[in-house]
């Protein structure tokens, strides 16, 4: 079972950006499809991005234009980039594994994103 740490949340301004990550502990992770999810309180946890293991990349229509997944296979990490931030963007963001057999069913812990003045 993969294990999956994310960091770089935190507090930012309306307007500011930021930049998450997530490294995952399986070997063979330039074959996952992997992606950022984010859930605020009393929503469904919702798509942010998600990347194939050939690097196409899928945004959630909330943050089209304003959000950028990469990943880096060699240090087993994907990378979330986040500008022009605001209110409606907080929430708590997972880092997840997409499986053939099961779907997005593997997650991190979570690092909440608080955007407020």
């Amino acid at each position: 079972q993969v294990q999956l740490v994310e960091s770089g949340g935190g507090l930012v301004q309306p307007g500011g950006s930021l930049r998450l990550s997530c490294t995952a502990s399986r070997d063979d992770f330039s074959s996952d499809t992997m992606g950022w999810f984010r859930q605020a309180p009393g929503n469904q946890r919702e798509l942010v991005a998600f990347i194939t293991k050939s690097g196409f990349t899928t945004y959630g229509d909330p943050v089209k234009g304003r959000c950028t997944i990469t990943r880096d296979n060699a240090k087993r990490m994907v990378y979330l980039e986040m500008n022009n931030l605001s209110p409606g963007d907080t929430g708590v963001y997972y880092c997840g594994v997409h499986s053939t057999e099961t779907g997005w069913s593997t997650w991190g812990q979570g690092t909440q994103v608080t955007v407020s003045s």
